[in-house]
């Protein structure tokens, strides 16, 4: 470190956080680093994530409650609709198609002009099946949902599926608890982050109580909801789950959702064959998002208002519903018929195909449903027929259509959200078959390469995304937290000395020298013990007389970093601060002055980042035989 006396003086770009312009004058000899502003200590947890828990798992048992409420209200709404009787128990719209025949075909239409209803005098954020609108939000608006969606989308979803709607109950409640969580944190006092984790702690709970799965519901909200890997959030939201799965256990049993038999871990051949079967079914769950797409651009194409869409989607799900029974309402009998392998060969894939028509056209329509159920009947359907085929023609590969349909409902989902993990998760924990954790880890996966490598945004993201949302796609470890900032920081910096007066700093200034140009300086004593910063225009400013010492200009403590703290944490402190600049002191001694960290010193830590991974980017192209691309060649220039 130098001072303006010395004889070498390096140039560093130092730029003061503590001006003292326009400041009364008053001595401050006294001002020292022990008054100094450092960052916080960041901490995995603290006492204000032992609340936010607490209210999740509040959340949690109101999800599980809520979840019961909804399937009683599906139930009634179904008997009523088609059996003409007032009854809660869960009843199937197939059973009634052959007594009810062609009329049949209005109900879903009537369903449909109740929620177009509702949409347009309630609000259209009932519209869909709930997840890219709860992203939204996440994203864009600090996760505040309105509070009216939380009674809205559960009674619009009821009614929906209740009039023979293709859709499950799992998407509406996972939508309604987060609603719910979102309504919470709007009435308490708390951040944005706070809020955001209470929202996917109400709807990781709801799919939770629907499905049983708890630890797909965790990963779920990962996945989809959190765009974060962190105690302060995964906590609150485990413990939402694990209470909503408790409540549940209780209003509903402990059984396994899509219950099988115990199935026998496959060989060598089988389990490549799982493989090949996932990424065919990835390829087709790309398809299946485009075709879902298209069909609601169609519907933008009508010239009638959007109001009246549900009731057309409607009239297509009676329709098909008169032909094909089976794909009316919620069709988790058809998920476990399907894994159990109850169904022909003829039967499944006229049951996928008519499947996929109903749920499209009545999602593409607008109305308020899901995507899960829809999307695991119709893969379960499709592994299954393959795992057929394979088995008679290759008898010898020891397959099994129960574990290819296990394998075919998993990684459709995987394919189309790009939620890996939760997509092997959840057929693990809703059949309880452990043997088929290796296929469906081998199927998913590969469901998920192909959908990567051909289709940008996913069924959840491609609606928001033309709205112009970025939705994070890849999460990774802050860089920044990784660096610590002594790593980072320029430590050779130009100082003035405490007893220095304004007359021989000012004669220094004007001599022109580079070391003198810059727009700051730290004020430090004999011992390089830190007292503030003094910015040039102050040492100029016409008001202080010259004979002042530069220990009774300084009026405020600096603002540092220790440099053991992370670029993360300091970056941070500039941004809560509003300065560009840090001043670095010893971890050792935290009085002693070590250097200067600036804005320019943090982006140039991730510019070594950029650096290392064009260099490897290159090194592979360049080992594979292939030329490197322009901007490669660029960047090795420079």
């Amino acid at each position: 470190m130098t001072s303006p006396t010395d004889d070498s003086r390096n140039h560093a770009d130092v730029r003061v956080q503590g001006s003292t312009d326009a400041l009364p004058l008053s001595p401050a000899l006294g001002v020292t680093l022990d008054a100094a502003k450092m960052p916080r200590r960041s901490t995995l947890v603290d006492r204000r994530v032992l609340h936010i828990t607490a209210v999740s798992v509040v959340l949690g048992i109101g999800a599980a409650v809520i979840a019961k409420i909804l399937t009683m209200l599906i139930g009634l709404i179904t008997n009523l609709a088609f059996y003409g009787q007032a009854s809660t128990a869960f009843s199937s719209p197939a059973d009634a198609v052959p007594h009810l025949g062609w009329w049949v075909v209005p109900i879903p239409v009537v369903g449909g002009v109740i929620v177009g209803f509702m949409a347009r005098w309630g609000s259209r954020a009932i519209r869909g099946h709930g997840i890219p609108e709860a992203m939204e939000q996440v994203l864009l608006n600090e996760s505040k949902i309105p509070p009216r969606i939380t009674f809205l989308k559960p009674i619009s979803s009821a009614i929906a599926i209740g009039t023979g709607g293709p859709f499950g109950a799992e998407g509406p409640i996972i939508a309604t608890g987060g609603a719910l969580g979102s309504f919470v944190g709007q009435v308490m006092k708390v951040t944005g982050s706070e809020r955001k984790v209470l929202l996917a702690a109400g709807a990781a709970a709801g799919m939770s109580a629907i499905f049983s799965a708890p630890i797909a519901a965790v990963v779920l909200a990962v996945e989809l909801l959190l765009f974060e890997l962190r105690p302060r959030s995964l906590i609150p939201v485990a413990l939402a789950c694990v209470a909503a799965t408790g409540t549940r256990y209780v209003l509903m049993g402990t059984e396994p959702v899509f219950a099988m038999p115990v199935l026998a871990s496959p060989g060598g051949w089988a389990l490549a064959t799982y493989v090949l079967i996932g990424a065919v079914v990835g390829l087709i769950s790309v398809w299946t998002t485009k075709i879902v797409y298209a069909i609601e651009d169609w519907f933008e194409e009508l010239p009638i208002h959007w109001m009246w869409w549900p009731a057309i989607g409607g009239l297509v799900v009676g329709v098909v519903g008169y032909f094909a029974p089976l794909t009316l309402g919620v069709g988790y009998s058809n998920i476990e018929n399907i894994l159990n392998g109850r169904l022909t060969l003829t039967g499944l894939a006229f049951l996928c195909v008519m499947k996929f028509v109903s749920w499209s056209v009545s999602l593409g329509s607008g109305t308020s449903g899901g995507t899960l159920a829809p999307l695991f009947t119709i893969g379960g359907a499709l592994g299954a027929v393959a795992g057929i085929g394979v088995a008679a023609v290759a008898p010898h590969f020891g397959m099994d259509p129960r574990i290819a349909a296990l394998v075919g409902m998993a990684a459709i989902f995987a394919g189309a959200s790009r939620a890996l993990l939760t997509a092997v998760v959840f057929a693990f924990e809703t059949t309880a078959q452990p043997a088929g954790l290796l296929p469906l880890l081998g199927g998913c996966t590969a469901a998920y390469l192909i959908s990567a490598l051909m289709m940008r945004n996913t069924i959840m993201t491609e609606k928001i995304a033309r709205r112009g949302v970025r939705v994070p796609a890849e999460y990774a470890a802050d860089y920044l937290d990784q660096v610590v900032v002594g790593d980072a920081c320029a430590r050779d910096v130009v100082t003035l000395q405490i007893a220095q007066t304004l007359a021989e700093v000012r004669r220094w200034l004007g001599e022109g020298s580079p070391d003198a140009q810059h727009q700051g300086f730290p004020v430090v004593d004999e011992q390089g013990r830190v007292h503030g910063v003094l910015t040039r225009r102050s040492l100029l400013d016409p008001q202080w007389h010259y004979t002042l010492t530069l220990g009774e200009l300084v009026t405020r403590p600096p603002i540092a970093v220790n440099e053991g703290h992370s670029l993360r944490e300091a970056a941070d402190h500039m941004v809560a601060e509003g300065v560009g600049r840090l001043v670095v002191v010893s971890k050792d001694d935290p009085r002693k002055l070590v250097g200067i960290l600036t804005r320019g010193d943090i982006l140039a830590a991730h510019g070594r980042r950029l650096r290392e991974a064009r260099h490897s980017a290159r090194h592979l192209r360049f080992r594979d035989g292939l030329r490197p691309r322009p901007e490669e060649a660029v960047a090795s220039r420079h």
